[in-house]
């Protein structure tokens, strides 16, 4: 019962029919990961579609060089790993687990039969690739800047959302050196930037999240 409970506050499974849920309870597994244990490795199979029940993962990919590239963050209600069990292909990059995690893991075969039977998880799933594009195209855009100030400003942009009090919030904020990593920047160069906006009254820091205290200020910092 209670990861029936908890299943259900996940955005891909929240409205399957009771016959479906069971079907999936029955297929599941649920593993704990340590922070920065690898939840799963690049050129790993694509065997399970998995869901982030609790904690916080990093998508990083790995480059020639060596360097850890990360590519975003996931929060609890994400999934994951959806390419490789559509295609039945490889992992194209790794997941790493930022703090301690609780992970679902779906077989391909029962996510594989979700995607053509059910049409509120199809409708989400087209959903979400559709912004994952867009997503993917601001983050290439965003590192092909050159001034890294602005870098900063730009991925503060993106991560940003507007709370139904019309506050703009990055929640569960990473840590500067997870940011730097993300685009390529020292950690030095992340605290410095934000401890500016701090004083320029523009971000307030609260705990694990930055509170956009003037967020036109913040977006003129990212267009100019």
């Amino acid at each position: 019962m209670n990861i029936q409970i908890h299943l259900r506050k996940i955005p891909l499974l929240a409205n399957l029919t009771d016959e479906e849920m069971a079907k999936v309870k029955a297929d599941i597994r649920i593993r704990q990961y340590a922070r920065r244990d690898i939840v799963l490795q690049k050129g790993g199979n694509g065997d399970c579609l998995l869901f982030l029940l609790s904690g916080q993962l990093q998508v990083i990919d790995i480059t020639e060089d060596g360097r850890a590239i990360g590519l975003r963050i996931l929060t609890p209600g994400d999934f994951f790993g959806e390419i490789a069990v559509i295609n039945s292909s490889q992992r194209s990059a790794s997941v790493v687990a930022l703090t301690p995690v609780l992970v679902a893991l779906l077989p391909a075969a029962t996510a594989l039969h979700l995607f053509s039977h059910s049409p509120s998880v199809a409708n989400l799933m087209l959903r979400h690739l559709a912004q994952k594009i867009q997503r993917d195209s601001e983050f290439r855009a965003l590192l092909s800047i050159h001034n890294t100030a602005k870098r900063i400003f730009t991925f503060l942009q993106l991560l940003k959302e507007k709370k139904p009090d019309d506050t703009e919030v990055v929640e569960n904020l990473p840590t500067h050196q997870d940011i730097a990593n993300m685009i390529n920047t020292s950690r030095e160069t992340v605290t410095r930037t934000i401890l500016t906006l701090v004083n320029q009254g523009v971000v307030k820091k609260d705990s694990h999240r930055l509170i956009i205290i003037n967020p036109e200020a913040l977006k003129k910092l990212a267009q100019n």
